[in-house]
């Protein structure tokens, strides 16, 4: 779970999310290249982790650019599996309460969309199924 980590890291990822320059944390090069899934690995007993092994194929198949990372916690801990997708550039998604076994092809219809949305708005999430209904926020690049 999410306990050991502290308030800090979560404020620190959501940063992140937002600007993150500002928050201090490096990716290679000095910006976002591709879209990148980022999925909480500690979630539901470890199921987040095997969502992003599920999901880095299904990115590869498809042949996208997009990264599939995990970080330790999100802090949405109520409603795991969380899921953040964003780039630079782009507005940001936070999906919760994700099903790892029933909605990793859903994500995966989503990071289509998401590739191809000028500035990160997808006007119709309908192909991406009953994922579109586990979005906590849109946040503006």
């Amino acid at each position: 779970g999410c306990g050991n980590l502290g308030r800090h890291n979560g404020l620190r990822y959501l940063a992140y999310l937002m600007w993150p320059k500002r928050a201090g944390i490096e990716r290679s090069g000095s910006q976002f290249m591709a879209d990148r899934i980022t999925i909480c690995g500690t979630c539901a007993d470890g199921s987040g982790k095997a969502l992003a092994d599920d999901l880095r194929a299904r990115i590869a198949e498809l042949g996208l650019a997009t990264e599939v990372a995990q970080i330790d916690c999100m802090i949405v801990c109520g409603e795991p599996v969380t899921v953040s997708v964003r780039a630079e550039g782009k507005a940001a998604y936070l999906f919760s309460g994700v099903d790892p076994a029933a909605q990793a092809a859903e994500l995966a219809a989503f990071a289509v969309l998401y590739d191809a949305a000028p500035g990160g708005i997808i006007e119709d999430a309908r192909p991406a199924g009953e994922l579109r209904f586990k979005l906590i926020g849109r946040i503006p690049a």
